[in-house]
């Protein structure tokens, strides 16, 4: 149905937006800061024929959502004949968040009521198109972005751009946006932005070093979310230490605060790349932390096997009044388990069971007792720990334990973990490979040869399992769940 059809009230009275009435219920709506007094607010637009007004329209109704009073704002919005752009941009973003399908419905409703969409509208109704990964309605719009010449526009581009990262991650049109980013007529700092927060997400830290080094050549200057993303390739399994040293560097000569998000990204990249010293300094002077920054280095305790430290951190956090979230406890854990203290990660995980840090335990987080006790030698507990799990053990449940029992020549329990993975992942050739060759190391060369036969009927490749098999064998497995 079009805008036009719901509106019971119309008046083609002028509204100066510059008058005496308006500029007042502007400063009131500014400064209002209780939501009983919307209702009157609303008589008093109406009456005064100020609904007309689109300046004030649009500014009633984000106060309204502000205040969590989005009745009085969808009733005004009701009242309007042939509501302006501006005001329909304003209810789409005022109504993302508590119903991320409405920038959709609205943008439907000025179509059928002529209403012109502008450089506005577009990135409001890519964000929800995003966020419900609509990829066919995403290349609808933009086919109109295209037929309305709004593709330079450098806030449409990037929100397309964005749209067909988002959308990339779900395997569809994967190199759509690399394609897109070719034919942008122009390419500034948002773009820019744009596709290397993309190539991270989509798991390629080495194209976005590349796209990186491609701005740099020409000549766009990076900004401060720019330098975020960029440090997130450089944090990826340890990609690139110089490029994010160079950053950090720059940051300070450029006389950057390093606020909690960019301060947070370097201290990642540090422990990221094992320079657990530059994150400790440079988190020690961080003016304003949050639960990110700490489990950063919590985590980075975890991996160069400062388990006292982390704990200590941990100690630290708690007494500063920061409230320890899933992954600062995994953080703990993994910590607890790569440096042998397996009675402090007994108490943390049990805290954790019991609900004392006011979430339930997750699947990794018995996933890091199961490493806690395959690397302490504690098969039996390790194995008792995966049967009281309240979720099925996946594959890093498996591969953690049989590293583990490998490690110590355990053929019996090696055995059972082999084969819970090749049950979970029966085209992985990898699983295949394992049970084989520890059919071969126990003289069973009847199952060895069922398992040779079973990869030859299913088409796995035994090169690959071999390659693949290498990496079971060695205790680092289950970090890949981190």
């Amino acid at each position: 149905m079009p805008l036009s059809s719901s509106a019971k009230f119309s008046t083609h009275l002028s509204c100066d937006v510059d008058s005496p009435a308006a500029r007042r219920i502007l400063h009131f709506l500014s400064t209002l800061t209780s939501a009983s007094l919307i209702p009157s607010i609303l008589v008093d637009i109406l009456r005064q024929g100020l609904h007309l007004n689109s300046t004030v329209t649009a500014a009633f109704i984000s106060c309204s959502f502000n205040l969590l009073r989005p009745r009085p704002a969808l009733f005004l919005f009701s009242r309007i004949r042939r509501p302006q752009p501006f005001v329909c941009n304003t209810l789409m973003q005022s109504l993302f968040p508590f119903r991320p399908s409405a920038p959709l419905f609205l943008f439907h409703q000025m179509h059928l009521s002529a209403i012109k969409a502008n450089h506005h509208t577009f990135p409001l109704v890519l964000k929800s198109l995003s966020f419900f990964r609509f990829l066919r309605s995403g290349s609808s719009i933009h086919s109109h972005v295209l037929k309305l010449g709004f593709l330079a526009d450098p806030y449409v581009s990037s929100s397309l751009l964005h749209f067909y990262t988002i959308c990339s991650e779900s395997g569809s049109d994967s190199d759509k946006y690399l394609q897109l980013f070719d034919e942008l007529p122009v390419r500034g700092v948002v773009a820019w932005s744009t596709l290397i927060a993309g190539l991270c997400r989509d798991g390629r830290p080495r194209d976005a070093l590349l796209a990186f080094e491609r701005m740099h050549f020409a000549g766009v200057e990076p900004n401060r979310i720019t330098m975020v993303n960029i440090l997130a390739a450089c944090a990826f399994h340890g990609a690139a230490l110089d490029v994010g040293e160079w950053i950090h560097q720059r940051a300070v000569h450029a006389g950057w605060e390093l606020d909690v998000v960019l301060g947070t990204a370097i201290v990642d990249m540090y422990c990221k790349n094992g320079r657990i010293n530059m994150a400790v300094e440079l988190f020690s002077r961080m003016p304003q932390r949050n639960v990110f920054t700490w489990n950063s280095l919590i985590l980075g305790y975890a991996f160069d096997k400062g388990g006292n430290e982390a704990l200590q951190l941990f100690s630290r956090m708690e007494q500063e009044g920061v409230k320890p979230d899933t992954v600062t406890l995994i953080g703990v854990l993994a910590a607890c388990g790569h440096s042998g203290l397996v009675e402090h990660g007994r108490r943390i995980f049990d805290a954790v069971v019991h609900g004392e840090f006011g979430f339930q335990a997750g699947i990794k987080h018995y996933g890091c007792m199961v490493d806690l006790y395959g690397r302490a030698g504690l098969l039996n507990e390790a194995v008792d720990c995966i049967e009281k799990m309240p979720f099925e053990p996946n594959v890093v449940i498996y591969g953690s334990l049989l590293a583990a029992c490998r490690l110590r020549k355990e053929k019996g329990l090696s055995e059972f973990a082999a084969r819970k993975l090749v049950e979970l992942q029966p085209e992985n050739a990898a699983h295949y490979v394992l049970l084989s060759n520890l059919y071969v190391e126990d003289g069973r060369w009847r199952e060895a040869e069922e398992m040779r036969r079973l990869m030859k009927e299913r088409g796995l490749r035994k090169d690959l399992g071999r390659a693949s098999a290498e990496f079971y064998d060695t205790v680092e497995f289950v970090e890949e769940a981190f």
